[in-house]
């Protein structure tokens, strides 16, 4: 009777890694680590109540996203390239069948792109995957004689394409951000006969290492790093699941790269404008003071090169008042009341403004935390106001100085 040698996971996950940047150049090291551990978790995937999908996403075309999908083909189980897929053909191939595909998209821009067309069912189908035991249903038969079915659609899933996700994709991902390769940075050629054996190696190594660590892993509660929760640890869970059953340096590597990659994502985030610029307000605008006067939000905001303030058509109009209420107005105080304009007096009249008592409570409930930093600026010098007042008086021998100026400040007032 032959017995099976143990297979030591974190050497494994190793020479997986090694695999990769053999032909991928990624844009951080985090991201070696969060694919790699994407590859073996897809071996696991009957442990997890939820997979994470995995995307390559670039701005431009000839950035190396496809050969990175090329090789996590070569890596994960029961692969199943959806080139050019229906939804109805997705959900028979994932909800008929117990042994579990990993789906791999590309050119997934032509799915959720401006020119995707109507894909709802397609989009529909790799947004409920990511959970186990969410189902669809489905008419099947011919003619008159139908009835309904329910397939399953939990699976893996790695995707690779142009621009950006849908919001509820993207939340539910580990995004790699893929660019060009510079001239300094190099890999090997990938040739299919030669390198697809190599990486079905190693996937069958996977496999067996799987076999050995799958109680474990199916029990397992992993700790998540401070400030992961909610959808990132959702989507992070069966990765460090995966790193912790490995051992070795990997459930640290796992953990910096989980804080790593979910802080970039936060930062990249356009899925919510009205998000964006409440973060904006309070790190960039108020910065610690307690009022602004509306021209001077509009004119510190339109400032900011990496915002979309000063062309928020794409024809070069910015944000104004109006559209700054508007958006600001779909949020509420800690009083439960429509975040909108209120007055400030000051030397040069009574213009509209905002408050920073009143943006307080969407900025705890809806900002990623704020990033280390200074957390007042010039600005924090602002006189008081009064809690609930509607106008506030601003003290002689200080005014608001705003036009001509990248960020409001306070000088002193000479008449």
């Amino acid at each position: 009777m032959t017995t099976t040698e143990p297979i030591d996971g974190a050497t494994l996950l190793n020479q997986v890694e090694r695999f990769h940047r053999r032909f991928n150049v990624f844009p951080q090291e985090a991201a070696y680590v969060a694919v790699a551990l994407w590859d073996a978790h897809a071996h696991l995937i009957d442990c997890f109540d939820s997979t994470p999908r995995i995307a390559f996403l670039s701005p431009e075309p000839g950035s190396g996203k496809s050969r990175a999908l090329e090789i996590v083909e070569t890596l994960v189980p029961n692969r199943l390239v959806a080139a050019h897929a229906t939804a109805n053909a997705m959900y028979r191939a994932v909800g008929n069948t117990d042994n579990l595909p990993t789906v791999l998209f590309d050119e997934v821009d032509t799915i959720f792109g401006p020119k995707a067309g109507d894909n709802e069912p397609l989009r529909g189908f790799i947004n409920a995957g990511h959970r186990r035991g969410v189902s669809v249903l489905r008419c099947v038969g011919e003619g008159s004689n139908q009835e309904a079915a329910e397939f399953q659609t939990f699976c893996a899933l790695a995707m690779a394409g142009l621009g950006g996700l849908p919001d509820t994709i993207l939340t539910r991902s580990v995004i790699i951000r893929m660019r060009k390769r510079a001239p300094n940075e190099k890999v090997e050629p990938y040739r299919v006969r030669v390198h697809e054996k190599q990486g079905n190696a190693l996937r069958d190594q996977l496999a067996r290492w799987a076999d050995q660590v799958r109680d474990q892993v199916a029990e397992a509660w992993p700790t998540m790093p401070d400030g992961v929760t909610d959808r990132p640890a959702d989507v992070w869970e069966p990765l460090l699941a995966v790193a912790d059953a490995a051992g070795g340096d990997w459930p640290d590597r796992a953990r910096q790269a989980c804080i790593e990659l979910v802080n970039a994502a936060r930062e990249g985030d356009k899925a919510s404008v009205g998000v964006q610029l409440l973060t904006d307000l309070r790190d960039h605008v108020f910065r610690g003071a307690d009022r602004m006067p509306t021209a001077a939000v509009l004119e510190c905001l339109t400032a900011m090169e990496d915002a979309p303030w000063a062309d928020m058509d794409g024809n070069g109009r910015p944000l104004t008042p109006r559209g700054l209420s508007k958006l600001l107005g779909e949020y509420v105080t800690g009083a439960n009341k429509p975040i909108k304009p209120r007055s400030i007096r000051t030397a040069g009249g009574v213009p509209k403004g905002y408050y920073a008592e009143d943006l307080t409570d969407a900025w705890n409930r809806y900002c990623p935390a704020p990033l280390p930093g200074p957390a007042t600026s010039a600005t924090s010098a602002t006189p008081q106001v009064t809690p609930g007042a509607d106008v506030a008086e601003e003290p002689p021998g200080i005014r608001y100085i705003a036009r001509g100026t990248a960020t409001p400040h306070l000088a002193t007032h000479t008449g």
